[in-house]
């Protein structure tokens, strides 16, 4: 009879505690992760009039907002689970939908394909579309799975497991800045948009994979750096300054490839002898 007043008292406890969570969020963060999602709503909205400039535009600024608000969380020690819930609800709209929508309304727009897919349309026509929804699955899995093993404690943000769901979004929508601003430079850049749907494909598998990818600002931009790393984001920021669209492919693509292709280089078993220059923990994986 004590064990089973104690169990209850415990009920009662936890009943009490979960309704209390529900009366008390933080209002900022909150607010800057909505702006997150109504960002994502927008760029498929803007995606549907085939204003993908502005969609891409609208999907770069639910970046920001995403890297904001928990920041803002931890900076002010208010992290809770409903802002993380609510953070990720937003994530699947902004770098989940959004993106896989833009691709395909991009696809029918410059390859003139009829936007219906249950009738007798081409082979390629289909495996847009399931590339879309692979990519839209994919990252909400890596979403699902990142709400169950995430920690709150900052120390525990400087790797990720799986290709973020920005990262994976941003490797999509560079390719169409890049391939809407030099279309009629190089009207070789039309190999981009058949690739578009296998690149979908890659970084949806990335996004679900066990492969760890650095927390770039948490890694290389907190604490005391080499005076090297200075003159690098200078460089950087340069090149962004200088080629904005350019830039983009090669931060987003390359920090996509980079994690894969260290992963890669040591299942390698003739090359495993030659990876002493890799972090341990990389070899390990």
């Amino acid at each position: 009879m004590p064990e089973l007043k104690t169990e209850s008292a415990k009920k009662r406890l936890l009943r009490r505690v979960r309704k209390q969570r529900l009366k008390y969020i933080t209002i900022l963060p909150s607010l800057v992760t909505i702006l997150n999602g109504v960002c994502g709503f927008s760029s498929i909205i803007f995606a549907s009039r085939n204003e993908f400039g502005m969609a891409s535009f609208m999907i770069l600024l639910a970046m920001i907002a995403d890297m904001l608000d928990g920041r803002l969380a931890r900076m002010s020690q208010n992290t809770t689970s409903f802002g993380g819930q609510l953070d990720s609800l937003c994530d699947v709209i902004s770098f989940g939908l959004a993106p896989a929508f833009m691709m395909l309304k991009v696809l029918e727009f410059e390859l003139k394909l009829e936007p219906v897919f249950f009738t007798e349309n081409s082979f390629l026509q289909r495996f847009i579309w399931l590339a879309a929804a692979a990519y839209i699955s994919c990252s909400a899995i890596r979403l699902a799975r990142f709400n169950v093993e995430n920690e709150e404690d900052e120390s525990a943000h400087m790797s990720f497991i799986g290709l973020p769901t920005p990262a994976a979004a941003g490797v999509i929508v560079s390719l169409i800045i890049f391939y809407q601003k030099y279309q009629d430079t190089f009207p070789v850049l039309k190999a981009v948009l058949y690739a578009m749907p296998c690149i979908a494909l890659g970084v949806a598998i990335l996004m679900v994979s066990r492969i760890r990818y650095p927390h770039l600002v948490n890694q290389y931009l907190r604490g005391k750096k080499p005076f090297g790393y200075l003159i690098k984001v200078l460089l950087l920021l340069v090149f962004v300054c200088w080629k904005p669209e350019a830039a983009l492919v090669l931060i987003f693509c390359g920090f996509a490839a980079s994690s894969f292709g260290k992963w890669f280089y040591t299942k390698i078993p003739i090359l495993r002898s030659h990876t002493k220059w890799l972090p341990q923990a990389e070899q390990n994986q």
